[in-house]
C-alpha cells in the first residue's frame, strides 16, 4: 500500500513504527501480565504528537489527515494494543468530537491540553444496561436551570482511571427517548465523581478500563456540547470515526501477528528445511497476507472518505467488521504456526490473540456493524465510490 502514500504520510508511518519498536516493545509483556499502565509511553506519545494527530494546530494538534492517524495506529498496534487504544480514544472519540462539535470556550479550556497529552480524555457512553443499545441511557442529567445534576454509572470506560476529562452521555428528557440525551464535559475533579476498580481483562490489559460513578455531580450548562438533546447524534457521529481507529487497531494486531509468524516460519526448521516451505504453513501465510491486505484497503478507504468529507459511516462499519474478523483469524493462525511456542508469552502471539478479541466487541460489536451495513443497504445507500464514475459523452 506504500504506493498511495505521500511523503508526509510515509514519514508518519516510519516514525510510529520506530517508536513502537524502540519504546513500546521493551516491557510490553510485563505491562500486559501485571496490568501496568504505560505512563511513560503515553507521555512520550503526547510529546510526539500521537494523542492529537487530527486536531488543528490552532489547538496544539498535528493537523494531520485521518489516513496519517490510521497509519500510526496500525504500527503502534502491531506492538502494543493497550497503548493504541489509549491513543484511539483520545484522538477519535474525545479530541475529534470536541473539536467538531464543541464551542470555542470548550476548545480553549480542554482541547489543547488533550491534544498535547497534558491530560487524557474518556468517552462515557456504555452502561450496565446500555451497551449496544445506546439509546437506553440510565445516567440522568437533571436540568436545574443554569446547571445539570448528574447521577448514574458508566461501564467499560477506556482511560477511565487516568483520564481528567469525561465526555458523558446522559438522559435529560426521558420522554423524548434518544432525542433527550445530552453530552456533558465532566472533569474528574468535580465533586461526586468516583472511579471503580480496574477491570481484569483478557486482553489490552495495560490499558485502564473502569466503571465511573456520578453522584449528584453539578455540571454547568457551559459544559454541554451542542444544543439540548444533541447528545445521541454526537455519540453516533463520533463513533463512526472511532470505528476507523479500532479498525486500524485490528489491522495492526493482525499485521503484527503475521510479521511474527512469517519470521518464525522462515527460521524454524523441521525435516531439514524451514517450515515456510511446507505447504500447510505457506498456505496459512498466503491467506493471512491476502486478508490483511484486503482489510488494509478497507481501512484506508474509510479514512480517505472521511478526509474527503464523504458519508463514511457504512465504510467505517465495513472496515471495522472485516478488520476485526481478520485480526482474530490471523492471530489464531499465528499461534498455530508457532506451535507450542505460540502458547507462551515470550513469543508475543498469544498476547496478540487475546488483544484481537476486543476489536470485535468495543465501539460497536461485529453484530452491530452488520446491522449498520444492512440498514444502509435496505435504504438503498450503496457503498459510495471514491470518485464519480466516468461516462462516455
Amino acid at each position: 500500500m506504500d504506493f498511495i502514500l505521500t511523503e508526509d504520510q510515509q514519514a508518519v508511518k516510519e516514525a510510529a513504527r520506530d517508536f513502537a519498536q524502540h519504546q513500546l516493545l521493551p516491557g510490553v509483556i510485563d505491562r500486559d501480565r501485571d496490568m501496568i499502565y504505560p505512563t511513560e509511553q503515553v507521555k512520550m506519545m503526547g510529546e510526539m504528537g500521537f494523542l492529537g494527530m487530527m486536531v488543528s494546530p490552532e489547538y496544539g494538534g498535528g493537523g494531520m489527515d485521518t489516513l496519517s492517524y490510521v497509519l500510526a495506529m496500525e504500527e503502534i498496534s502491531k506492538i502494543d494494543a493497550s497503548c493504541s487504544v489509549i491513543m484511539s480514544v483520545n484522538n477519535s472519540l474525545v479530541c475529534w468530537g470536541l473539536e467538531k462539535y464543541g464551542n470555542e470556550d470548550q476548545k480553549q479550556r480542554y482541547l489543547s491540553r488533550l491534544a498535547t497529552g497534558e491530560i487524557i480524555g474518556a468517552f462515557c457512553l456504555s452502561e450496565p444496561e446500555a451497551g449496544s443499545d445506546a439509546t437506553s441511557q440510565r445516567t440522568i442529567a437533571e436540568d436545574k436551570g443554569d446547571h445539570y445534576l448528574v447521577n448514574g454509572t458508566k461501564n467499560w470506560i477506556t482511560n477511565g482511571g487516568k483520564s481528567s476529562i469525561h465526555l458523558v452521555m446522559a438522559q435529560s428528557h426521558r420522554e423524548l427517548q434518544h432525542k433527550g440525551i445530552n453530552t456533558l464535559i465532566i472533569e474528574r475533579a468535580f465533586p461526586g465523581v468516583s472511579i471503580g476498580a480496574k477491570e481484569d481483562k483478557m486482553g489490552i490489559r495495560a490499558s485502564d478500563t473502569h466503571s465511573i460513578m456520578y453522584s449528584d455531580v453539578k455540571v454547568g450548562k457551559e459544559n454541554r456540547i451542542g444544543d439540548d438533546g444533541f447528545g445521541f447524534k454526537f455519540a453516533m457521529s463520533t463513533l463512526d470515526g472511532g470505528r476507523i481507529g479500532i479498525a486500524a487497531q485490528a489491522l495492526g494486531i493482525a499485521a503484527g501477528a503475521y510479521e511474527l509468524a512469517l519470521k518464525y516460519a522462515q527460521e524454524r526448521t523441521t525435516f531439514g528445511k524451514p517450515i515456510m516451505t511446507h505447504q500447510a504453513i505457506s498456505f496459512k501465510l498466503a491467506d493471512m497476507a491476502t486478508e490483511i491486505e484486503a482489510a488494509r484497503l478497507l481501512v484506508y478507504r474509510a479514512a480517505r472518505m472521511k478526509d474527503l468529507k464523504m458519508d463514511f459511516g457504512t465504510a467505517a462499519a465495513m472496515a471495522k467488521l472485516f478488520a476485526s474478523e481478520v485480526a482474530m483469524k490471523a492471530t489464531t493462525e499465528a499461534v498455530q504456526i508457532h506451535g507450542g511456542y505460540g502458547y507462551v508469552k515470550e513469543y508475543h502471539v498469544e498476547r496478540l490473540m487475546r488483544d484481537a478479541k476486543i476489536t470485535q466487541i468495543y465501539e460497536g460489536t461485529s453484530e452491530i456493524q452488520r446491522l449498520v451495513i444492512s440498514r444502509a443497504l435496505l435504504k438503498g445507500e450503496l457503498y459510495q465510490p471514491m470518485q464519480p464514475s466516468l461516462q462516455k459523452a
